[in-house]
């Protein structure tokens, strides 16, 4: 990964869900945005989705790419409001084994310089579930384009100084080696 004291570039493997009851492949802006985004950063799009707002059905479709060592990261986009049908972070949040809060507290600080207080309805969370990065994201595009280039491009890149989550992959389990 290093050479001659340059970090070099390391691809992550990541999956896109998009949680939605309307949105199908052909208008699915949001999940085009963010496989565009990380796809253009050099990243591999390993798999993606769309499943209902539905904690049932997200969390099956998050524990199936939890369970796959070919995925490092999920992000997903969608259900993550205050309104009824909003339950991706209810689902998110139940897998975590450890929650990474400040993932949504600077989605907010950074979404607040364009939209003012109406960032306080964005409940974006995220965590480490077997291994692997958990994003949930607003289903707005502009709220994907944000919280990838100004969070998630940087951090999910290797050679970002002074840290990044690329480098503690190695680490994120373990705590399941100890026992």
């Amino acid at each position: 990964m290093d050479v001659d004291g340059r970090r070099l570039f390391v691809p992550v493997r990541i999956a896109v869900l998009t949680v939605s009851d309307t949105r199908t492949e052909a208008d699915d802006k949001s999940g085009n945005t963010l496989a565009e985004r990380l796809t253009g950063a050099g990243h591999i799009l390993a798999a993606r989705a769309i499943v209902r707002d539905d904690v049932a059905e997200i969390r099956a479709q998050v524990m199936n790419w939890i369970g796959d060592e070919t995925i490092d990261v999920v992000l997903s986009t969608g259900g993550t409001g205050v309104t009824g049908r909003d339950v991706t972070p209810e689902a998110f949040e139940g897998l975590y084994e450890k929650s990474i809060p400040g993932f949504g507290e600077l989605f907010r600080m950074l979404s607040y310089q364009k939209i003012g207080t109406s960032t306080i309805q964005s409940r974006a969370t995220a965590g480490v579930a077997r291994g692997t990065y958990l994003f949930a994201l607003p289903g707005s595009t502009g709220a994907c384009r944000d919280a990838w280039d100004m969070i998630l491009k940087d951090q999910l890149d290797y050679r970002h100084k002074p840290c990044n989550f690329v480098e503690l992959f190695p680490r994120l389990r373990e705590h399941e080696r100890r026992k």
